[in-house]
């Protein structure tokens, strides 16, 4: 796909005035990187507060008296109890307990709903929420007329709240509705990074103008895609079609505690969503293979795709995600391998041009999240 035919942010003149390099993603033309390079952005973030451009992501809004009980047939989540002013982490699932997406899901009252879901599904998810609830809410794509920033560090709530200083008084995964530059924006308190930090849906005409004022913080700096990434994977926190896909349940992603307890087999209102059964089944009998972080006990980077194998040099698994950490200080990677061998501090080998890398199965995240909860 040609630079012309790919889609751009509201922010795109402004990540090539600010020197970025853009690579395609998701059908979009997106900042990998700024002048001061992914290393030193990751650590930005970590110390500071980073600014990303998440806008290529689809919202979505539902509304309606049925529209909580309409998604609940959809995600394995408590989507009906979810209070107003808090959001949710959900998944879609399929008839056989497959991940067709995952996707935050807020509650704005007034029988409200506020989705965003991923880049590369939000055509597909759309469709998916049209066919088998469109005839119980409204569904409304907000994908031209909002953008979306991610204002993400320590520093983050101190720059946020010059701005609305009641961002300061939110804790993690709430959600509300802020006036910043005199325009009514949509906040959550969450993010991506780990961090502590925010989401800011703006409308796309305005973008801009705020994405500017961030930056004209001294604490912010504009981050790419490229530290976002190695941001995510010290969190231990998956990225759909990588970590995740149709073909992999919650419980094999580990993500059974994203299961809400009363959509769970012994829960008030168990199951009715797509592959319930399959995924309830292997949550009782175990599954072949879950993912696991993975600590390389070499310097050499382990990268999507690369075979992981027992002593004998039998293959268990595949990595998922893999790369060098900048706050770890070394390689890190994400993997599914055989249940045999999930254990914590279990060796396995990665086959890297070849030769065997040695492996230790670690705990997740690889840096500890730092949201603020209050």
């Amino acid at each position: 796909m040609s630079t012309e035919q790919m889609l751009k942010t509201p922010l795109h003149a402004l990540h090539i005035e600010l020197g970025a390099r853009m690579v395609p993603f998701a059908g979009y033309d997106m900042p990998v990187q700024y002048p001061l390079g992914v290393m030193k952005e990751h650590q930005h973030t970590r110390e500071q507060a980073g600014l990303f451009d998440v806008s290529h992501m689809g919202q979505i809004r539902l509304t309606g008296a049925d529209a909580a009980k309409a998604l609940e047939t959809l995600v394995p989540v408590d989507i009906v109890d979810l209070p107003v002013g808090m959001q949710r982490y959900a998944m879609f699932t399929n008839e056989t307990g497959g991940i067709l997406d995952d996707l935050m899901v807020a509650n704005l009252g007034n029988d409200e709903l506020f989705l965003v879901v991923n880049a590369a599904c939000k055509a597909q998810d759309l469709a998916h929420l049209r066919q088998h609830i469109g005839d119980q809410c409204t569904i409304e794509p907000l994908f031209e007329e909002r953008a979306l920033l991610a204002l993400q560090g320590p520093a983050a709530v101190a720059v946020l709240a010059r701005l609305a200083p009641e961002v300061a008084k939110m804790t993690f995964m709430q959600f509300t509705r802020v006036e910043l530059l005199g325009v009514e924006c949509f906040v959550s308190r969450s993010g991506y990074t780990g961090e502590d930090g925010f989401e800011i849906s703006v409308p796309a005409a305005k973008a801009e103008a705020l994405a500017r004022a961030l930056l004209a913080e001294t604490e912010v700096a504009a981050i790419g895609l490229g530290a976002r990434d190695s941001l995510r994977l010290e969190a231990g926190l998956c990225l759909y079609g990588h970590d995740m896909n149709a073909e992999t349940s919650p419980i094999e992603a580990s993500l059974l505690w994203a299961i809400s307890k009363p959509r769970r087999a012994d829960g008030a209102r168990a199951g009715g969503f797509p592959g319930a059964q399959n995924i309830f089944a292997q949550q009782q009998a175990g599954v072949r293979r879950k993912r696991v972080g993975l600590l390389p006990q070499e310097r050499t980077p382990v990268r999507e795709g690369a075979e992981i194998v027992n002593e004998a040099g039998e293959i268990i698994g595949s990595v998922c995600s893999g790369g060098f950490g900048p706050t770890l200080g070394a390689p890190l990677a994400m993997g599914y391998v055989d249940s045999a061998f999930t254990t914590l501090d279990t060796p396995v080998w990665a086959i890297v041009r070849g030769k065997k890398v040695p492996l230790l199965v670690s705990k997740m995240p690889f840096v500890p999240q730092r949201y603020f909860r209050g």
